[in-house]
C-alpha cells in the first residue's frame, strides 16, 4: 500500500496564504495534488494540516515554486523526487491542472499542453480499442496508463525498469490504484529483455509508451517491435506513443516507428496524430506462420 503523504503545490499553498491574509480560522483545500479536500486550521498565522504546522515563510516557499511538487514535515518542506542510481535519471513530481506528471531528464512523460495526465492516459487506451484480455504495458511510471487498462482489462502486466519510479509512484496519491488493483502485475526489468521471457501469443495488445528515443533508443527498435508482435495474438493491436507529430523531431521519429513496425511484420499501420502515436495489428494465423518461416529462413 502506498504511504499517505502531506503534499502541497504552488496553487494550494497560495490558497493558504490568501487564508492567512483574510484572518479565517479554517480552510478547505487539498493536501494529496488535488486527488481529495481536507479542512486545515489556520492559527497565530500558521497552518495546521495533517499534525504539521506551516509556517508562512514555507508557504511563501512553496508558493514561488510553480513546477513542484512538496512534501510536509513539521514547518519543512522538500520537492518530491527521486535519483536513479540504475538509470542515472533525475525524476520528480511536475503539478498540472489535474494529477501530476513526471519529470525525467527533463522531459515530461505525459501531454501537459491540451490535455491532463489522465485524459492523455485515458487517450491512448482509447486509441487501442480498450482490450478486455491480457494486456501489456511496456512503461509503468507513475501507473496512470496502467490503471486505465486495468478498467476494462483481464489483466495488466506492467514492466519498468527503473525502481527509482515506482518509489515516485508511491509518493504520488494518483498513482494509489496501480498498488491496489488485484489484476494489475508490476515486473521490475528493462522490458527490452522483459519481453523476451514472456510466451509468444501471450498478450491480446500492447501499450508501448517508452521515454523518448534520445532516453531509450533501444525501445525503438525493428528488434524489439519483432518481439512485440510474437507476444501479440493473431490480430492483436499495438498503440506506440511517439510524441507530438507535428514538431520537427516528431515527423522524423513517427516515421521511423512506421517504417520499422512494417519491418517487424505489422500490419495496418497507421499514424493517429490526434493522440500523438501509432497503432499498429498483428498479422492473423496464416500470415503469421509465414513470417514465422521468413524469420527461420532467414537465420
Amino acid at each position: 500500500m502506498p504511504a499517505t503523504f502531506t503534499l502541497l503545490t504552488g496553487r494550494e499553498a497560495g490558497e493558504l496564504l490568501s487564508a492567512l491574509d483574510a484572518g479565517r480560522r479554517t480552510v478547505a483545500v487539498s493536501l494529496d495534488l488535488g486527488r481529495t479536500e481536507s479542512t486545515v486550521s489556520v492559527r497565530d498565522g500558521e497552518v495546521v494540516a495533517n499534525d504539521w504546522t506551516i509556517s508562512r515563510h514555507t508557504l511563501t516557499r512553496i508558493a514561488r515554486s510553480p513546477n513542484q511538487c512538496f512534501e510536509i514535515g513539521e514547518d519543512a518542506a522538500w520537492p518530491v523526487s527521486v535519483f536513479s542510481r540504475a538509470t542515472g535519471w533525475a525524476r520528480s513530481l511536475l503539478p498540472t491542472e489535474e494529477a501530476p506528471t513526471t519529470l525525467v531528464a527533463g522531459f515530461p512523460m505525459h501531454r501537459i499542453r491540451g490535455a491532463t495526465p489522465l485524459a492523455d492516459s485515458r487517450a491512448k487506451v482509447v486509441a487501442l480499442g480498450r482490450p478486455r484480455g491480457r494486456v501489456l504495458d511496456t512503461a509503468t511510471g507513475l501507473g496512470y496508463t496502467a490503471i486505465e487498462l486495468a478498467k476494462a482489462a483481464l489483466r495488466v502486466t506492467s514492466v519498468e525498469v527503473d525502481p527509482a519510479a515506482l518509489e515516485l509512484a508511491r509518493r504520488n496519491p494518483w498513482s494509489a490504484p496501480l498498488f491496489e488493483s488485484a489484476n494489475i502485475d508490476i515486473v521490475v526489468g528493462d522490458v527490452a529483455e522483459v519481453v523476451t521471457t514472456l510466451d509468444t501469443g501471450a498478450f491480446a495488445a500492447i501499450l508501448h509508451d517508452p521515454p523518448t528515443v534520445q532516453l531509450a533508443g533501444a525501445l525503438y527498435a525493428r528488434g524489439f517491435y519483432q518481439e512485440l508482435r510474437r507476444l501479440l495474438k493473431p490480430g492483436g493491436r499495438l498503440f506506440h506513443y511517439v510524441g507530438n507529430p507535428a514538431s520537427a523531431a516528431g515527423v522524423r521519429v513517427t516515421g521511423g516507428v512506421v517504417r520499422r513496425l512494417k519491418e517487424a511484420g505489422f500490419q495496418s499501420v497507421r499514424r493517429r496524430e490526434r493522440v500523438f502515436g501509432v497503432s499498429a495489428i498483428a498479422p492473423g494465423r496464416r500470415q503469421s506462420k509465414r513470417l514465422g518461416k521468413a524469420s527461420s529462413g532467414s537465420r
